[in-house]
């Protein structure tokens, strides 16, 4: 038998503590929302491993390694009273993390299998609403959104955001490329400018790849 509680703290102080996450509430949300419960059954043994993990069949949508999803949220720099659009929550890990770091929370997932997943395992979180639709569209509805944190990567500036940010608004995520890095971006009136954080590569979220350029 597995001791997740034990894990869970391993994982906290051998991924996150180590990767310069200094905000202790994401830190306590991290020791507290068990991992476990977000995975298939059968992985569950490799809930805490640092690894991004499969959540959906062929492995195509999968959690952020616990380092590059705290990362995120550390520069995003979530007050208490905000409200945050996650896009791609797949089975609502994140969404859970971030409704103890947070004010309210729009989690967003296209594939209505993983939001169903989502909904149930964050019966009890009052501060987060699981809503279904393509990931690029975002919530316009529930904006607009004090940060917004995409869990997975772009290959595209996610400009397309911009309009349901509050002006001084941040996003984050992967922007994969020659050189992936962890992104910082700030609403700045009509401009949505970005910054390089850290070294971090991720699985591109569906909607987000880069089109095939024409070749003759």
């Amino acid at each position: 038998m597995i001791d997740f509680e034990t894990a869970r703290r391993h994982m906290v102080d051998g991924q996150v503590r180590t990767a310069d996450i200094t905000d202790p509430r994401i830190v306590s949300a991290m020791l507290k929302v068990p991992r476990e419960r977000f995975v298939p059954q059968d992985l569950a043994a490799l809930a805490y491993v640092d690894m991004h993990l499969a959540v959906s069949p062929g492995g195509e949508r999968r959690l952020l390694k616990p380092m590059v999803f705290a990362k995120l949220v550390q520069i995003a720099e979530i007050a208490p009273g905000d409200r945050v659009l996650d896009v791609g929550c797949a089975t609502g890990y994140g969404a859970a993390v971030l409704a103890l770091v947070a004010g309210q929370v729009v989690a967003l997932e296209q594939d209505s299998r993983l939001a169903e997943a989502a909904r149930s395992t964050l019966a009890d979180q009052p501060n987060v609403t699981v809503v279904t639709g393509p990931l690029t569209g975002g919530w316009p509805q529930g904006g607009p959104y004090d940060a917004i944190i995409l869990e997975g990567a772009t290959e595209v500036e996610p400009d397309m955001f911009l309009p349901q940010m509050k002006d001084g608004g941040r996003l984050v995520c992967v922007l994969n490329g020659p050189a992936s890095r962890g992104m910082l971006y700030v609403r700045a009136g009509n401009d949505l400018g970005g910054r390089p954080v850290f070294d971090a590569g991720a699985p591109v979220l569906p909607g987000f790849a880069k089109a095939p350029a024409f070749a003759f």
